[in-house]
């Protein structure tokens, strides 16, 4: 008779981990805040923009902290830019509240701070989103979109350089930050 065949339950031996590992900045991190929403223009030509800061030390991006200021019509670009170009599925942007631009409402439609404030947090989440995809942190659309002061809407779509430490490192973010999310 053979012996039936018994899984190994020992635990990996593991380095101790100390007061530096546990509490020092994290060997590779990528993070995007949408903060401080103005109203700008009179009238018919209000909008809101809104400041984008991103900090990160993975080497795909040639800007380690940048900060741009962004509108609704520019998240939708960088969506349809995704969307055309990359072979990602891209997460939606918050509704468009049209309901919010009929005229005579008794508030501030579109300008309610409750309202901007709510369209402020689902852009930081879609943003955190995309930028976490590894294959869309090739994409030069959102290095424009995160790193320049304007977007070039003529520009040629394409990839930023890869290698494959970088994608490594991307992998690994990307898997970490849904991890977190769930």
């Amino acid at each position: 008779m053979t012996d039936p065949v018994v899984a190994d339950t020992r635990r990996l031996n593991s380095k101790p981990q100390d007061l530096t590992d546990a509490y020092g900045p994290p060997s590779n991190f990528l993070e995007i805040d949408v903060y401080d929403p103005q109203i700008v223009g009179v009238g018919r030509n209000r909008y809101t923009t809104y400041e984008v800061r991103m900090r990160t030390n993975l080497p795909i991006f040639k800007l380690k902290d940048s900060c741009v200021r962004r509108r609704y019509s520019d998240f939708e670009w960088l969506k349809n830019e995704l969307e055309r170009d990359s072979k990602i599925v891209v997460p939606p942007l918050p509704g468009k509240a049209l309901k919010r631009q009929l005229p005579f409402r008794g508030d501030e439609g579109l300008f309610e701070e409750a309202f901007i404030e709510e369209r402020r947090v689902g852009l930081e989440q879609f943003i955190n989103r995309i930028a976490g995809h590894p294959l869309a942190q090739n994409e030069r659309c959102l290095h424009m979109f995160l790193q320049e002061e304007t977007i070039d809407r003529n520009y040629i779509p394409g990839k930023v350089r890869k290698n494959r430490y970088t994608c490594a490192c991307s992998m690994y973010i990307y898997f970490y930050i849904t991890l977190i999310q769930s």
